[in-house]
C-alpha cells in the first residue's frame, strides 16, 4: 500500500507545472541534464607558471610592506610590527629576514627613542615607485571602477563583504584605500552598507549594461569581426546568433602536453563547448545546479573573474570566500582540475593558486596591465639589491626598458614527470589529489 501511495504522489508531482518565479531563457530549457563524457585527469606541473607564481609571491609581500609603511603615521614600521606577519604575507621565511634582503626599497635605521629597535622606511627610489603607482591609479581610475563594478555585478545581491575584497586588492589591482577614497570619489557606483550577517559590504549602486559583457564575449567579438578570412562573414553571423541565444561560445584551451591527443578528452571538450554559454552577469538561480549547463556557467564565472585580475590568477581560498556571492557549488574548485585546458592549479609557496592559461604565452602575460609593468620595475629594483643602493632615482630611466626581464628566454613548458591518467569517473583528480588538497580545506 505504501508503495502505491508513493507512486501516486510521484505521478501527481510530474503533472504539476514548474514555478514561474525564476523562469529560464528559452535557449536554456533544452539542456537541464548531465550528458557530458566523464573523464578523470591527472594533475600536471607547468614550470613556467609555477616560476611566475613564485616570483609574484615575493613582489606581493614587498608591496604589502610598502603599503604598510605608506599607511603608517610615522612613515616607518618597526621590526616588532613584523613579528607575526610572515603567514599573512605568504612568506616561507621570517619577515625581518625578507625585508632586509631589499635595501634598495627598504632603508633600515634605529628607532628614534629605542636605538636597539630596527625600523624600516622607503628609500628614495621606493618613494618614487609609490608615486608612480598613485599616478597609474589616477590615470586609470575608470578601469579600476569598471573592474570593481563587474565583480559586484557577478554576485547574487550585487554586493561583497569588504573582508573578502581586501585580500584581493593585489590581484584585482585596487588601490590600498579603495574602500574609503574610491567609494567617496564614486558615490554613483559604490556604497558601503551593512550586510545581513552584520559585515560591512561594498554594494553596487546601479547596474551598468555596458559593463555586462564578459571577456570571452569580447574576445569572440574581436576575433570574429576581422576581415581577410574565408569564414569571416559566417563568424560574424555566428556571433550575432549567439547574442540572440541561438549559438554557443567556446573557451580557449591550451592543454598540457599529451592531453590533446586523447580521444576521450577531445570528445568531452567538444560536448562541453557545444553547450550554451551562460554570461556570468546573467541570473543563474533558475538553472538546475546538477546540470551540465550549470557546470559551464561555473566555468564561465571563474573564467571571467580570473580575466578581471591583473595577472589572470588568484588564490583558491580567495575564490572560496566568494562562493555564496557568486552562486558557486560547494565543491566548485574541482572545476580547475576537470578543465586543465582552461585553468592551471599551482602548489607553489605552500598555497594553491589558480591561473587562466590563456593569460600567458611563453611564460609572459599576453596583455600586461600598466600596473603589472610597474610591478616589474618594482621587482627589478628588488633584484638589484646592494648594487644600486646609492643611486636612488637615477635608476628610474633604466627601468623603462626593463619589463618581464626576469622571464626572458623562459618558454612555457609542461613537466613530463607525471603521466596522464584517465578513467570514466568524474570530478576526481589523480594521485596528486593529496597534494592539491581537498575542497573542504
Amino acid at each position: 500500500m505504501n508503495f502505491r501511495i508513493k507512486g501516486l504522489f510521484s505521478i501527481l508531482r510530474s503533472l504539476i507545472p514548474p514555478s514561474p518565479a525564476t523562469p529560464l531563457p528559452l535557449h536554456h530549457h533544452h539542456i537541464q541534464s548531465r550528458t557530458l563524457v566523464k573523464v578523470r585527469l591527472k594533475w600536471v606541473k607547468n614550470r613556467s607558471l609555477d616560476h611566475i607564481i613564485d616570483t609574484h609571491t615575493d613582489i606581493k609581500a614587498a608591496y604589502l610592506l610598502k603599503d604598510s609603511i605608506v599607511r603608517s603615521s610615522t612613515g616607518y614600521i618597526t621590526s616588532q610590527f613584523l613579528l607575526n606577519t610572515q603567514k599573512l604575507l605568504g612568506l616561507t621565511i621570517p619577515t625581518l629576514r625578507f625585508i632586509r634582503r631589499y635595501p634598495t626599497l627598504f632603508e633600515e635605521f634605529p628607532h628614534p627613542k629605542y636605538p636597539s629597535l630596527p625600523c624600516f622606511k622607503l628609500t628614495s627610489i621606493g618613494t618614487t615607485l609609490q608615486n608612480q603607482e598613485l599616478s597609474i591609479f589616477q590615470e586609470h581610475q575608470d578601469d579600476v571602477v569598471q573592474r570593481l563594478c563587474r565583480v559586484l555585478m557577478m554576485t547574487k545581491n550585487k554586493m561583497v563583504p569588504l573582508q573578502s575584497l581586501h585580500p584581493l586588492k593585489w590581484d584585482l589591482g585596487l588601490p590600498d584605500d579603495f574602500d574609503r577614497n574610491l567609494v567617496k570619489k564614486c558615490p554613483d557606483h559604490f556604497r558601503v552598507v551593512k550586510g545581513t550577517n552584520g559585515l560591512a559590504c561594498l554594494k553596487l549602486v546601479q547596474w551598468h549594461n555596458e559593463f555586462a559583457v564578459s571577456e570571452l564575449q569580447k574576445s569572440n567579438e574581436k576575433g570574429e569581426s576581422g576581415s581577410g578570412t574565408e569564414n569571416s562573414g559566417n563568424s560574424v553571423n555566428g556571433y550575432r546568433q549567439f547574442k540572440r541565444g541561438q549559438s554557443a561560445l567556446a573557451f580557449p584551451m591550451s592543454f598540457p602536453r599529451g592531453y590533446g591527443a586523447q580521444k576521450k578528452v577531445k570528445a568531452w571538450m567538444e560536448e562541453f563547448q557545444k553547450l550554451p554559454y551562460i554570461s556570468p552577469y546573467e541570473d543563474s538561480r533558475g538553472i538546475d545546479p546538477n546540470s551540465d549547463l550549470m557546470e559551464k556557467r561555473v566555468v564561465g564565472v571563474l573564467h571571467e573573474f580570473l580575466s578581471l585580475t591583473i595577472y589572470k590568477k588568484t588564490k583558491r581560498n580567495y575564490l572560496r570566500s566568494l562562493r555564496d556571492e557568486l552562486n558557486l557549488p560547494q565543491k566548485f574548485t574541482r572545476i580547475f582540475t576537470r578543465y586543465p585546458g582552461i585553468f592551471y592549479l599551482s602548489l607553489k609557496c605552500k598555497t594553491t593558486t589558480v591561473a587562466l592559461r590563456e593569460g600567458y604565452r611563453r611564460g609572459k602575460l599576453v596583455n600586461p596591465h600598466p600596473l603589472a609593468r610597474l610591478r616589474e620595475k618594482f621587482y627589478y629594483v628588488m633584484r638589484t639589491g646592494l648594487i644600486y643602493r646609492n643611486k636612488g632615482v637615477d635608476m628610474i630611466p633604466q627601468l623603462d626598458n626593463v619589463v618581464n626581464d626576469e622571464q626572458n628566454g623562459i618558454e612555457e613548458e609542461e613537466s613530463e614527470e607525471e603521466e596522464i591518467e584517465m578513467s570514466d569517473e568524474c570530478f576526481e583528480e589523480g594521485s596528486s589529489e593529496s597534494e592539491i588538497g581537498s575542497d573542504e580545506d
